[in-house]
């Protein structure tokens, strides 16, 4: 009886891919894009799935499937690929990129609490003794990131069901996106508040001034191969999948065309209702508060459309940003409360406990308290370093968001670097194989390495290009601190423990 359950619990190819597309596609991605690239988004959306999502998938899902009864995550499948040093470089990098979110988060989501209370992004005006709207917005990040972190270790982290709750209000998002674009545009007879004006050009040059250059352009990439991130999950699915071995390949396939195509239409919608010049153009707007702007716009469309009074429109776009405001607020402060623990927990939990110095290893119901604080330390004092840079509230916001996609993609590189090895390796046995021969391998891994290095060495020197050398030191910073890091404590390991270890085995 329990052998028929577990069968009929499989995955089909449906479940699979709405799997898949719900921890992938991400709503804030498109307005983000668009007021980055405009129409000129898409393309890459579709060049980043055939040249990263797909192959890279195809290898977590074969991790997954040879290490799916070890423990240590990502630290496992590398250490046993590559060998332990390895292994933790990579593991401490995944976990610094969840570092670098903290900090982005901890400033940007003032943005979100003002547009969920005022309906507005009123952080521009912000002041505090004297500091100017980005310090205070530091100052508040590392007051958050203390008060978090004090509320996590005392093991209340309940609040994550909070996640839930958000997440179901961000995905109607995409429906009131979708049906609110379809609308306007229907009202309007049926033109594009974005026109396209030179046709075909409209997809490649962005009507935004600061990605007219290859460089800017091409640095692109890495936020659409941002866009793809979530598909760890990909890793856990295999065996939960029905005759995986024709079903899941065709699943992600399907997956990873229904997201470009589903980045596409959005960004699309967006055109409908709004115009990049009037809109993206307005003094105080950033890419940290564009969605909630182009949310606010699309009621403030709907209104003028069924004939509403100005003063109407208006709050109806209130209301709009006010909805999207709170369903982000629920969203990032449950991901805030899991994050600031569990990827911390697994890379404690998942390493040689004799890596960490002191008390730092030790958990405490269930929590990493004497880790989280050394983390907390760490977010704020990038926070501060950020924020009292010198700069305006938009260049903030953008290093903040490339710090961020940089940070977030490189453990990929390091993961997809190590297959070729893993493949080799006779002793790990592989359930589940998509690639069946070395050309095909060498291919994938290329592809996937190339493509995201590619990507964040344009996102990197594409500040400098401009003058911006503060952008592009910050995101060279944060990878470069955490492996001269990662380096030194697994170099006191090695001389404190391994060789020793290895001594007494020869003796």
């Amino acid at each position: 009886m329990s052998s028929k359950s577990s069968i009929n619990k499989k995955l089909t190819l449906i479940p699979l891919i709405l799997m898949i597309f719900t921890s992938v596609f991400g709503f804030n991605n498109m307005p983000r894009s668009f007021y980055l690239m405009g129409y000129a988004a898409i393309p890459w959306y579709i060049i980043s799935g055939i040249l990263f999502f797909i192959p890279y998938a195809f290898m977590m899902a074969e991790y997954g499937a040879a290490f799916k009864k070890e423990t240590g995550g990502i630290y496992s499948w590398m250490e046993k690929s590559i060998g332990p040093k390895y292994a933790f470089i990579t593991t401490f990098m995944w976990y610094a990129s969840y570092i670098i979110w903290m900090v982005n988060i901890s400033s940007g989501i003032w943005i979100v609490a003002s547009t969920a209370v005022f309906g507005t992004d009123l952080t521009k005006n912000l002041s505090f003794m004297g500091l100017n709207s980005t310090q205070t917005m530091g100052l508040l990040g590392t007051l958050l990131m203390i008060s978090f972190t004090f509320v996590a270790s005392k093991g209340l982290n309940k609040i994550a069901k909070i996640t839930s709750l958000g997440g179901m209000a961000v995905t109607l998002l995409n429906l009131v996106l979708l049906v609110g674009a379809l609308v306007v545009f229907a009202l309007n007879g049926f033109e594009l508040a974005e026109p396209l004006i030179a046709g075909k050009s409209d997809f490649i040059t962005s009507p935004n001034p600061n990605y007219h250059t290859i460089i800017s352009t091409l640095s692109f990439m890495v936020f659409a191969i941002f866009a793809y991130g979530g598909i760890e999950v990909v890793g856990g699915l295999v065996d939960q999948t029905e005759k995986a071995e024709t079903t899941f390949p065709k699943g992600v396939t399907i997956a990873a065309i229904t997201i470009a195509i589903g980045y596409a239409i959005g960004i699309l919608l967006i055109g409908m209702f709004t115009n990049w010049s009037l809109i993206a153009n307005k003094p105080g707007v950033h890419i940290g508060n564009f969605s909630y702007i182009t949310m606010e716009n699309l009621g403030y469309q709907l209104g003028l459309g069924f004939g509403a009074t100005q003063t109407t429109a208006i709050m109806v776009g209130k209301i709009m940003s006010r909805y999207m405001g709170i369903s982000m607020v629920l969203a990032l402060t449950g991901a805030f409360f899991t994050l600031i623990y569990a990827p911390l927990k697994q890379l404690i939990e998942g390493t040689p406990a004799e890596m960490w110095p002191g008390k730092a290893a030790v958990i405490e119901d269930g929590m990493p308290k004497n880790a989280m604080w050394i983390q907390c330390i760490i977010v704020v004092l990038f926070v501060i370093g950020v924020a009292f840079g010198g700069e305006g509230a938009a260049k903030f916001f953008m290093k903040l968001t490339l710090m961020t996609n940089v940070a977030m993609t490189i453990p990929y590189v390091l993961i997809a670097y190590a297959f070729p090895s893993f493949k080799a390796k006779k002793e790990i046995i592989k359930p589940f194989v998509i690639y069946k021969n070395v050309t095909i391998v060498k291919i994938a891994t290329y592809a996937t390495v190339i493509t995201v290095s590619f990507a964040n060495i344009m996102t990197i020197i594409e500040p400098a290009t401009k003058g911006d050398l503060s952008s592009t030191i910050w995101m060279i910073a944060g990878p470069i601190f955490f492996s001269i890091l990662a380096l030194l404590i697994y170099d006191k390991y090695e001389k404190k423990y391994l060789n020793k270890e290895i001594l007494s085995q020869q003796n």
